[in-house]
């Protein structure tokens, strides 16, 4: 299943993503299940499954996509995962690279990435994130993905010029984070370390690997990560960067108002978006 959330004017709602347009859920499940979060929680993506065949309430162009998950408690993100950007940044440490990203940072499929007025350092990075299914504490790697409802498309926006030696300061600028276009559960991708993943800006390639790069492959991230703190039915793990970054480029080549950014990735979708420049953005609610 395709599952994403979204804006019907001004009402929060979230859905299935069908070869004919969405389904809506809020619509149908929304008194027992108000987001997408919550479905996942309330192990309610077996009641999903009924609605496949429903004929569809909205085309795409009808709704304004919002991030998969809008209210992840915790969004861990993978930095120097694989080979080429460890090579690129002279990265030796052993140990997974772990910041925060705040849920209000983000921005969904088709939407503005906003460039900070305050730098003129900001980068792209195309990454694979897995949406946590079913919490816990301490969770063996031989286990891991049973926790796992699903996966994502993210472009992990880093404003480099405020990044320094630690990372909170450059990834948490609001909307600078792209979450989409929607989620695709579990079952439908039977091997998430072999996927191609692609980033384009203005229609170019600029990064192209696959999730069998990854330094730390999902399921040790996950047993890492929830050794020390406990995960919870839509938390996030956005799981690194593959090389090709703008920062490491000569010249380097950083994202400015009216570029365009996609992340691929195979068996999932592409994510689109847009750069403006902060000042004259607008929010959405």
């Amino acid at each position: 299943m395709k599952l994403a959330s979204f804006l019907v004017g001004t009402t929060k709602s979230y859905g299935l993503r069908t070869e004919d347009g969405i389904v809506d859920l809020g619509a149908r499940l929304g008194t027992k299940y108000p987001d997408l979060r919550a479905l996942i929680a309330g192990k309610g993506l077996v009641e999903a499954k009924v609605f496949l065949n429903e004929r569809a309430d909205y085309q795409e162009e009808d709704v304004v996509f919002l991030p998969v998950i809008q209210n992840p408690r915790k969004i861990f993100c993978v930095g120097m995962n694989y080979a080429d950007k460890r090579a690129e940044f002279g990265e030796l440490n052993p140990a997974p690279t772990l910041f925060i990203r705040f849920p209000d940072s983000q921005t969904g499929h088709n939407c503005a990435v906003l460039k900070p007025e305050q730098s003129n350092e900001f980068d792209y990075e195309g990454e694979l994130a897995v949406i946590i299914g079913t919490g816990g504490h301490k969770i063996p790697s031989a286990k891991a993905l049973d926790h796992v409802a699903g996966f994502s498309c993210y472009m992990d926006g880093s404003v480099r010029d405020w990044q320094h030696t630690w990372f909170t300061a450059g990834k948490n600028w609001r909307q600078t984070g792209a979450f989409g276009p929607w989620l695709v559960t579990r079952d439908e991708i039977p091997d998430s370390q072999n996927l191609y993943i692609r980033t384009w800006l203005n229609g170019q390639m600029v990064q192209n690997d696959n999730t069998s790069s990854m330094i730390h492959p999902i399921p040790e991230l996950i047993e890492y990560i929830s050794t020390f703190s406990a995960l919870s039915p839509g938390d996030v793990i956005i799981t690194g960067s593959p090389g090709g970054v703008g920062k490491k480029r000569v010249p380097p080549l950083f994202l400015h108002d009216g570029d365009v950014i996609d992340v691929e990735i195979e068996k999932i979708g592409r994510l689109h978006n847009f750069v403006v420049r902060d000042a004259v953005a607008l929010d959405v609610a």
